[in-house]
């Protein structure tokens, strides 16, 4: 219903291929940033002092990295050290090299702010009369934070994690369309808009269709994240 491609390939399947890409990056960027900020998080947040000093100048570091240069030089060392035996490689041979730096960039750098937030809503947690009673009674660290602090921020968390989705998706696509993301032959969003600017002038439907499907992914992954935050706010519950 899309026409073909310039190898005569159903431009609609490559276009449902490719979404489907750019929601699994999406999809494992966000557990990530989950998993790695809220551990961080609740960590830094709950021991306080001195060593809630150290994560965060720890996070500061990590915030300052520039997250493009890094999946460049990771996905050149990738190629350049594994040489031949990256065809061999399973994950290497299904997702690319650039796709894997992708992968390891973001479990790297992105958990930063949720690390962040997560810390802030422990610190505003921590000092209510359940968290010192729990204490009281010689509850484990582990036990409060899993049982009792996470459990009361848990909706800034699923919000955050909703919100990071179309993030990485964006980066996902921008990183495809200047062609350090995922290699030929799996479609992506960015890299069938990039094929699709070569012949812009004659079929400029090629550029529509997944730039339309960008705009949507995205769009239906904000407003799911705005309604969950309007969801589990109390201040707008009625």
């Amino acid at each position: 219903i899309m026409g073909t491609d310039s190898l005569g390939r159903d431009y609609f399947i490559r276009v449902v291929y490719g979404a489907r890409v750019s929601l699994t990056v999406g999809l494992f960027a966000s557990i990530l940033v989950l998993i790695i900020g809220v551990i961080y998080g609740s960590i830094a947040g709950y021991a306080g002092g001195r060593t809630d000093l150290i994560m965060m100048r720890i996070v500061d570091i990590i915030y300052s990295l520039p997250d493009m240069l890094i999946i460049i030089l990771l996905s050149v060392v990738i190629k350049s050290s594994l040489g031949e035996d990256a065809s061999q490689n399973f994950v290497l041979k299904t997702f690319g090299a650039n796709m894997v730096s992708i992968f390891i960039v973001f479990g790297l750098l992105y958990w930063v702010g949720m690390a962040r937030l997560v810390r802030g809503q422990i610190l505003t947690i921590k000092n209510n009369e359940y968290i010192l009673a729990a204490r009281a009674i010689g509850a484990k660290p582990a036990h409060i934070i899993r049982k009792h602090i996470i459990t009361n921020c848990i909706s800034v968390i699923i919000i955050t994690t909703a919100l990071q989705i179309p993030s990485a998706i964006f980066t996902e696509s921008f990183l495809s369309f200047v062609g350090m993301g995922v290699e030929a032959p799996m479609p992506s969003m960015g890299s069938l808009a990039n094929t699709a600017r070569q012949g812009l002038q004659s079929y400029p439907d090629k550029l529509i269709y997944p730039a339309v499907l960008i705009v949507l992914i995205v769009l239906a992954f904000n407003l799911l994240g705005d309604g969950l935050r309007d969801a589990f706010d109390p201040k707008l519950r009625r």
